[in-house]
């Protein structure tokens, strides 16, 4: 009885996993015909087709532009804090991008190093995939989480190959990322603002 009840929580765990992958690659395919993650006015007429609903496609589209790197994550961030205020972009931002993080680390721990590879780009790999052999590496990823002077979203692929427990990628993850989101969102908010009357 166990051993069937465990069969049957194994096929729903999988079906889920397939039909989350289903939408996630169908989603990707739309936004690049749509340009969704090239321009910020896109995304935004995007959103609001959905209404009350257009927050949750927002912190899935962060999320999956952390796993899948086809767009600078200043795009999802700026756009948060233009479409829905300071506060609730912040918020936003900062769920979908702690998801993506997470979803990345799991990736890397699961496929291991060629994965990694074919998902990066080949000079920023060389760059900083050294920073494996360093034994003050877990240090080192926590200041760049911390700080926005690196690409946070490749440190992660780099953190899932690392020793670093999962617990404690996800406390660097979340006591991490808010300061280096604000710094984004708000810095590139204010820059936006400044530009756009000069258009």
């Amino acid at each position: 009885m166990e051993y069937a009840q465990g069969t049957k929580s194994n096929i729903l765990i999988n079906g889920s996993t397939l039909v989350g992958l289903f939408i996630t690659v169908a989603f990707f395919v739309y936004g690049i015909q749509m340009n969704l993650f090239t321009s910020q006015t896109a995304l935004q007429t995007f959103l609001q087709q959905f209404g009350w609903f257009a927050p949750v496609v927002f912190i899935m589209f962060q999320a999956i532009q952390v796993v899948l790197p086809i767009s600078p994550g200043a795009i999802g961030c700026v756009a948060g804090v233009l479409i829905f205020g300071s506060v609730q972009g912040f918020i936003y931002n900062y769920i979908g991008i702690c998801i993506g993080s997470i979803a990345v680390f799991l990736l890397a721990r699961q496929y291991g190093l060629n994965y990694v590879m074919n998902m990066s780009n080949k000079k920023v790999f060389n760059k900083y995939i050294g920073w494996l052999k360093k034994p003050s590496f877990e240090r080192i990823f926590a200041t760049a989480i911390f700080l926005p002077v690196a690409p946070d979203d490749f440190l992660c692929y780099i953190a899932g190959m690392s020793k670093m427990k999962l617990k404690k990628f996800v406390l660097i993850i979340l006591l991490g990322k808010p300061f280096a989101i604000i710094m984004y969102s708000l810095m590139l908010n204010i820059i936006v603002q400044k530009l756009l009357p000069l258009l």
